[in-house]
């Protein structure tokens, strides 16, 4: 496992930091999910969650959340799925509120309604619910219009270059709105500049994830550089 910070910079600390499966040389989780089946998909998701937290706790996570990526087409049901998570979070002694799940958007959903089921579920039973890679992919608005997320992480790519394109700053800009309206918040992720930065601020996010502030590091939890908190 790799670990990234999400950083609060209105409050100079860490949020959470998402846990990011890499291959036995580092490789991306890309690499890592091409070799999975449909049959061993399931079995890799538990085991990615409990690794995750296991190492988490192991170097130290302290007051921020965790925050787990999931596989939606790999969970079945979801009370049955998240056994070996609540009991991996029980050994360590990680209250339910310090992890936090994330449902990426640009994974093409086989059962978009079933998707929507885990995390009504995931949210009932006091985890943090997240939609990654907003503004991506297939599932759209209607993601959100069907069920309000605590979080909503801007895709990557409606964050390049934000401080000098304008298509880019009016599409965030609305999704800022929606996310006020519906008391979400959003975390801009892969911050590499600092302009990028000064202008997603300026709009008001405080949460961010990216280059700007610390590299992913395998089994280690990266401080940020809080100096480049203006």
């Amino acid at each position: 496992m790799a670990y990234q910070p999400i950083v609060d910079v209105a409050r100079c600390e860490v949020f959470a930091y998402e846990a990011l499966v890499r291959g036995p040389d580092g490789q991306p989780a890309g690499w890592v999910l091409e070799r999975m089946t449909p049959e061993t998909l399931y079995r890799f998701d538990q085991t990615c969650r409990v690794l995750a937290i296991d190492t988490a706790a192991r170097l130290g996570l302290g007051g921020a959340k965790l925050s787990i990526n999931f596989i939606p087409n790999a969970v079945y049901e979801p009370a049955s799925c998240i056994r070996l998570t609540l009991a991996a979070a029980d050994k360590v002694g990680m209250p339910v509120e310090s992890l936090m799940f994330e449902l990426t958007e640009s994974e093409r959903i086989a059962d978009p309604q079933h998707a929507l089921s885990i995390l009504a579920y995931y949210q009932r039973r006091g985890f943090v619910t997240a939609v990654d890679d907003f503004g991506a992919g297939f599932a759209g608005l209607q993601l959100v219009v069907q069920f309000q997320p605590q979080v909503l992480k801007l895709d990557m790519e409606l964050v390049r270059g934000i401080d000098h394109h304008r298509a880019r700053q009016a599409v965030v800009g609305g999704a800022l709105q929606i996310a006020r309206e519906l008391g979400s918040d959003v975390v801009a992720e892969g911050v590499e500049t600092e302009g990028e930065y000064g202008w997603l601020r300026a709009a008001g996010v405080r949460l961010f994830q990216g280059y700007y502030f610390a590299r992913p590091q395998l089994e280690a939890l990266p401080q940020p550089d809080w100096s480049r908190v203006g």
